[in-house]
């Protein structure tokens, strides 16, 4: 027997249970300080490398909308000031029983109509989907990624082999900055220069599901 299956039967015993219970409470604080420090370790990777690179970009957090203690993700700004705009982002999604790793390209804001029918935009978003992304009211491009973050199979290698883990974690984002970052840049501009509207927040875009 190993030492994994030995724990786990202790705990099983029913004079253990209240010992599991607990242990089990520990474990779920552990596992969201992981999760975080994964996040922010991202972040200091992606500031880096947005300098190395020069590009106008900045870094923010993402935290749940319901616990303001647990990061789920991370997203860029830009560093010129515009309403309505396009940007890259990482998150995790919570999936009824799991978290599971997505990125793409979002909308800061949710854009009308005519801001979408953009050339430049329709440009960008065929390029997204030869890629491979999917797209919905919220996300001009978005594709999963292999990362459970409170799963083991995550957990373990971001402990044992955590350099390793961030350098594969850097390159769903440089690949998408370097390959699609200039039809990026004038799809942004172009939204820069189209007249302005109504827009809807980043709260509202955010609590609408991905199609």
């Amino acid at each position: 027997m190993n030492e994994e299956q030995a724990v786990l039967d202790f705990f099983s015993q029913e004079e253990n249970l209240p010992l599991a219970v607990i242990a089990a409470e520990h474990l779920d604080a552990i596992r969201l300080r992981l999760n975080n420090e994964f996040w922010l370790a991202l972040r200091e990777r992606l500031d880096r490398w947005l300098e190395q690179q020069s590009l106008p970009w900045s870094t923010q957090v993402t935290e749940d909308r319901n616990n303001d203690a647990c990061l789920v993700g991370v997203y860029l700004q830009p560093n010129a000031e515009q309403a309505v705009f396009l940007r890259a982002f990482m998150e995790q999604q919570f999936l009824g029983d799991h978290y599971r790793v997505f990125y793409g390209l979002m909308w800061n804001n949710a854009p009308d109509a005519s801001k979408k029918a953009l050339p430049a935009v329709e440009a960008l978003r065929a390029r997204l989907g030869d890629a491979g992304f999917k797209h919905s009211d919220s996300f001009l491009g978005w594709q999963w990624l292999p990362w459970h973050p409170r799963r083991r199979d995550f957990l373990l290698p971001f402990i044992t082999r955590r350099e390793e883990l961030l350098d594969d974690a850097m390159r769903p984002w440089q690949s998408l900055l370097l390959e699609h970052g200039e039809q990026l840049r004038l799809s942004n501009l172009a939204l820069q220069e189209a007249p302005r509207s109504a827009v809807v927040s980043l709260d509202q875009l955010r609590g609408r599901s991905k199609s």
